[in-house]
């Protein structure tokens, strides 16, 4: 049996091994050998994070830089220690082989010379880091942080507006609010690592001066050398030590400059590819460049045999460059000639093309209402929309497609109109710079005002001005801005219009979804009714705005009724019964009680032999006379409950319930009717009256 090794748990072990012995090396002596590999293995690390940066197009891909930084830092520091231990203990027996190559080979020249020039090296390189790279890196990493904290909300709504009309998928939202998080809290995690290389830095020099030192003291005192000798050994260690310690932290500072300087790169190219870019747009400056170097070249004093090759090179380069930018202008001549041709020719492909697809759901503003959804002007409404949206997906159980705004030149200015799969169900107008103010029967001192009507439910309304809204509130007015008024609409059509929203589609990704956890469920209730038949149950449920987001129950109720019937509505009534707790508690009071109607035992009889199976459910065929005395009685009902604040619900036997909606539903749909096994055990129901029928 082959051995399987879990990758993921062997890179956290050897990043914690690594961690231990960080840690280790700092209190345990070690070899020089052991102690040379280890430098080298900084040296390289060092380079790698470097390369990485430098060829990493975007700097949060390398999310962990943070982390690697620490480390290296502390590695660096751990070796720095070690070494300087063996250096002092030592003294001039000490045979680290990458220390003696950096004292010597490196500096480039031997005894005093040698090591002047060592120190002025090393100095060179400690004011790098310090004044320029990480000061700079430093600074670069606190401007991000804070732009890009300052800059999260209006990227996040920005991604909510690409969703909600429709350019952006659910994942794909998801995806791009992940990586904006995550560039968060990596310039974040930056603008304190940076802090990490600054003390790196300070701390290499008080290693340098402690090995210089205390290096002499030991020399001196303890084993009895003269003070050139002395000077010599440890001013030489300790030029080895410090530049092979502060040249690996030098490629870790510039890395860390890079990439934390990326804000320009466009996040899909490297470093070098941008410089390519932005250094070859214009051919000119190679050849004004160029000739300017030839001409220095000819001047007194000036070395020709550089300066002229130079310019020469440079105009050559800026030549072919212009070469590229004349075929890339023709290139995109012909092909916006090409365009135009094609524009402008009749064409033969138009019948045969295909149609395209309706929105499923679309919001058409006009000209003057495009502001509610501009994101320098806060995109108020889009965000209304997305509420709405999640509100409707817990009341419903129905996942709300994205909504496709879009402007419409053939609406008035005020107008906006919303539309399912391109068939309007609802239009309305806002007055822009002004708001809504509606009576709700708390008002004190009525205020003058243009009359108009609130959209969603029908309700007499006034517009008043931004001046007058304080005065509206104080007198008692519920006041409604635009962006509100438009979503509150929205949301009610969505009710209305629930079952008419829900496709084929949207219930095969439910199954799939519920298939993860209740296979079971999924698969029993696929093999006895078809995805339409199942798509017919929950549009009926939906139709009287019942909830479908139990969908286990929903499907596990018709599988057991599946041997029994197949007729759409019988089914609705038996799945309506499972869900009678959820329904009832929808309309009780607090108490958890019901204020319903009966309805007289008399036209019971009288309904349910008048009903009539249609292909589109039952429905009532009642005389016309009598159907008039029905809706009167009824209207009356609604009343009476509309004035001891109830909702008007009627209670009724299971067989006369699907006809006595259906007969009341166009004139007053707001009525809610429930068939007696609807109503669970712990329900209490008290009844307001009964509704009797003249013939």
């Amino acid at each position: 049996m082959p051995l399987k090794i879990n990758t993921k748990n062997l890179s956290d072990s050897i990043l914690a091994i690594a961690a231990v012995v960080v840690i280790l090396m700092i209190i345990i002596p070690l070899p020089t050998v052991l102690l040379d590999f280890l430098m080298a293995c900084n040296l390289l690390g060092s380079l790698l994070i470097l390369l990485l940066v430098i060829y990493t197009p975007r700097a949060i891909d390398f999310s962990s830089f943070p982390t690697i930084l620490l480390i290296i830092t502390v590695f660096g520091l751990g070796l720095n220690v070690s070494s300087t231990r063996l250096i002092l203990t030592k003294g001039v027996n000490f045979d680290g082989k990458m220390v003696r190559a950096f004292a010597s080979f490196v500096v480039g020249s031997g005894g005093t010379e040698g090591t002047l020039v060592g120190f002025v090296i090393f100095i060179i390189i400690i004011a790098v880091q310090a004044m320029v790279i990480t000061k700079g890196a430093t600074r670069i990493a606190e401007v991000a942080a804070r732009f890009t904290l300052d800059a999260m909300p209006m990227k996040q709504a920005a991604i909510e507006s690409e969703y909600n009309q429709g350019a952006l998928t659910e994942e794909e939202a998801r995806q791009k609010k992940l990586e904006l998080q995550t560039e968060s809290n990596f310039y974040a995690s930056m603008d304190g690592a940076s802090k990490f290389v600054s003390g790196n830095v300070k701390l290499g020099i008080l290693i340098t001066v402690i090995n210089l030192v205390v290096g002499l003291i030991f020399g001196m005192v303890l084993r009895g050398e003269d003070f050139s000798t002395s000077i010599g050994i440890y001013a030489s260690l300790t030029i080895g030590d410090g530049l092979l310690s502060q040249l690996p932290s030098l490629l870790v500072s510039f890395a860390t400059g890079l990439i934390v300087a990326r804000a320009a790169s466009d996040g899909n190219t490297t470093i070098g590819e941008n410089v390519k870019k932005e250094f070859t747009k214009s051919s000119y400056i190679y050849i004004v460049g160029g000739a300017l170097m030839g001409i220095l070249g000819f001047l007194p004093g000036f070395p020709w045999y550089v300066l002229v090759p130079m310019g020469l090179a440079l105009i050559y380069l800026g030549i072919r460059l212009r070469k590229t930018e004349k075929t890339k202008v023709s290139a995109k001549e012909a092909a916006e000639n090409q365009r135009k041709a094609a524009a402008n020719a009749p064409s033969r492909e138009v019948d045969r093309s295909p149609i395209a697809p309706l929105d499923d759901l679309s919001l058409e503003l006009g000209l003057g209402l495009l502001q509610l959804v501009d994101k320098e002007k806060g995109a108020e409404l889009l965000e209304r929309i997305t509420r709405m949206r999640r509100e409707s997906a817990l009341d419903l159980g129905l996942v709300v497609p994205p909504i496709r705004i879009i402007d419409n030149t053939r609406l008035e200015p005020s107008e906006y109109s919303f539309k399912i799969k391109g068939v309007e169900i609802g239009r309305s107008k806002i007055r822009m710079g002004c708001y809504m103010c509606m009576d709700t029967g708390g008002v004190i001192n009525k205020i003058a005002g243009e009359a108009t009507v609130e959209p969603a439910f029908n309700l007499p309304a006034i517009w008043v001005t931004e001046d007058k809204r304080e005065e509206a509130e104080r007198s008692g007015y519920s006041v409604i801005d635009p962006p509100t008024i438009i979503a509150t609409h929205l949301t009610e059509l969505i009710k209305k219009y629930a079952a008419d929203i829900l496709g084929r589609q949207e219930v095969k990704a439910m199954l799939d979804a519920l298939q993860e956890k209740y296979p079971a469920v999924v698969e029993e209730v696929t093999k006895i009714f078809t995805m339409g038949q199942i798509q017919k149950v929950l549009q009926g449920l939906l139709k009287e705005q019942v909830s479908i987001r139990n969908l286990v129950v929903i499907l596990e109720t018709i599988s057991d009724f599946g041997g029994v019937t197949k007729d759409t509505y019988d089914l609705v009534e038996k799945v309506r019964q499972a869900l009678g707790r959820q329904i009832c508690l929808q309309y009780a009071d607090e108490r958890s009680t019901l204020h319903v109607f009966t309805v007289d035992p008399q036209f019971i009889s009288t309904i349910v032999e008048s009903g009539v199976k249609t292909v589109n459910g039952p429905i009532a065929a009642l005389d016309v006379n009598l159907q008039r005395a029905w809706i009167q009685a009824l209207s009356g009902a609604v009343n009476l409950a509309g004035e001891r604040g109830f909702m008007p619900v009627i209670l009724c036997p299971q067989e006369a319930r699907a006809l006595i909606k259906s007969s009341s539903e166009r004139e007053l749909p707001q009525i809610v009717v429930l068939s007696i096994p609807e109503i669970a055990t712990d329900i209490k129901v008290e009844m307001i009256g009964e509704i009797k029928v003249g013939n």
